[in-house]
């Protein structure tokens, strides 16, 4: 299916230098900010206590925030669970003073504007089990990456591998290098978000280099640079489409999904965009640095003369 013909290649490697150049400097500012401020980790990875509590109606929850502000719970993070009337609210093991009396504790505040306020689940998580949270969200990170080199590897050729990786673990950087900056909160619904953006990212890849690969056996006397143009600009009516479907689901969980999955899926839209970017003008210039030639995939045909020496 083709919505978007285009008839003319878009000399995409012509910006090859400019675009990769962007790119490194988006990288390293990422990685500063990832370095300078660090990622806020929310109770799911620093330890703490979650709590569910139920109103007879609709919660403020800016009111339910003063009044836990009031009692010195400010860095607490509310925000609705399920339905207007129930309330997660999620205390970092930094803000909880009282241990066990926490939820007691809350309850008995938030009564005092509500009697009709309910305590419907409390879980406690340890600072051991999130650490343990943390060393396993990047040991699967770098499993998964490992994964994709591997997998490009065998189906394709080192340098789209080693190219592939780099855009990919780009696009996962800058994801976390947005969450560094503005501080916003990481937690295992973000991880999940980043696992599933590398994944996007290098299916997106992949498809680019089928169409490079093919374009190698049909286009043999075409230089490099026209051959991946073509393959980017003859793909690019399915990736308009796909991720014009994709980001418009993401951006209903973004705006409709309440705080519960707001981050997972702001986090999805940076990987969506970026996953263009980084597939089209980052992998691709990559590979033309790298080197790539059609004799990775076809082998040079020989002359009479090499045919008749033994």
């Amino acid at each position: 299916m083709e919505f978007f013909k285009i008839k003319k290649d878009i000399p995409f490697m012509s910006y090859g230098k400019v675009t990769t150049s962007i790119s490194l400097v988006t990288f390293l500012l990422a990685v500063f900010f990832l370095a300078t401020k660090g990622l806020n980790f929310g109770v799911d990875f620093t330890g703490g206590t979650v709590m569910e509590v139920h109103y007879a109606q609709p919660a403020d929850i800016n009111k339910v925030r003063e009044q836990l502000a009031g009692v010195g719970l400010k860095e607490v993070l509310v925000q609705n669970f399920g339905s207007s009337r129930d309330v997660l609210i999620q205390v970092p093991l930094k803000q909880n003073t009282m241990g066990a009396k926490l939820s007691d504790h809350v309850v008995e505040t938030l009564r005092q504007q509500d009697a009709s306020v309910e305590l419907r689940r409390v879980e406690f998580v340890g600072p051991q089990v999130g650490k343990d949270l943390v060393e396993n969200g990047a040991m699967a990170l770098l499993l998964v990456s490992i994964g994709i080199v591997g997998y490009l590897w065998m189906r394709f050729e080192w340098k789209f591998g080693l190219a592939a990786i780099i855009a990919n673990l780009h696009d996962v950087v800058i994801i976390l290098g947005f969450f560094a900056f503005f501080q916003w909160e990481f937690s295992l619904s973000v991880l999940a978000a980043v696992l599933a953006v590398l994944g996007y990212s290098v299916n997106e890849s992949v498809v680019v280099f089928d169409r490079i690969r093919e374009n190698f056996r049909k286009m043999r006397k075409t230089e490099v640079a026209h051959i991946i143009d073509n393959a980017i600009t003859r793909t690019m009516s399915r990736t308009i489409i796909t991720h014009a479907s994709t980001q418009m689901m993401v951006t209903a969980m973004l705006f409709l999904g309440g705080e519960t999955l707001h981050y997972f899926a702001l986090a999805m839209t940076i990987g969506i965009l970026f996953s263009i970017y980084s597939s089209v003008l980052v992998a691709s210039p990559l590979l033309l640095m790298f080197g790539v030639s059609r004799e990775d995939f076809i082998k040079p045909e020989k002359t009479e003369a090499e045919e008749v020496l033994p």
